[in-house]
């Protein structure tokens, strides 16, 4: 049960709920988030979530792309590290902090014409391991209809851990 609610927990600071304006018009940022975090994220949707392991899809929406219309390198970095610290980030206790990150940008994701052909991203998040405090965690970056690997991260924190009492 109290692993459900931690996925859960992981589902709510990740996705945004259905009531909430996707449009790039400026909003109030939600209680307990930066408004970095709701301006890169916006829109993400979680649809899996297991221990060790979480699964998003992303529209490239157009507040992120590049001049060309591609989503923008430092855009998957910030995917990656957000989506990379949320699988093993551990309720109640502060977000870890991001000690190395690299990033191998294979291909690129476009908006597209008039957000018709707007590629819908998958991204995907695996715990490769850890040793005390220190974590690794594997972030998959592809077009979710061609399967086409836009960018691979891996991901290493550093944080607390939980109390065993």
């Amino acid at each position: 049960m109290e692993e459900r609610m931690i996925m859960e927990k992981i589902r709510e600071y990740l996705q945004l709920s259905e009531d909430v304006d996707v449009s790039d018009a400026p909003r109030k940022v939600e209680k307990g988030r930066s408004f970095y975090e709701d301006f890169s994220l916006r829109g993400i949707r979680v649809d899996r979530v297991g221990p060790g392991f979480v699964s998003c899809t992303f529209k490239v929406p157009l507040r992120l792309t590049d001049r060309e219309g591609y989503l923008a390198n430092g855009a998957i970095a910030n995917l990656v590290d957000e989506v990379g610290g949320a699988v093993v980030h551990v309720e109640g206790l502060p977000m870890n902090v991001s000690v190395d990150m690299s990033i191998a940008f294979l291909s690129k994701a476009k908006l597209g014409m008039y957000f018709v052909f707007q590629d819908e991203l998958e991204i995907t998040s695996r715990v490769m391991g850890e040793r005390g405090c220190y974590k690794g965690t594997i972030v998959v970056v592809r077009n979710k209809m061609t399967g086409e690997i836009i960018a691979e991260g891996r991901h290493s924190l550093f944080g607390r851990q939980a109390s065993k009492l």
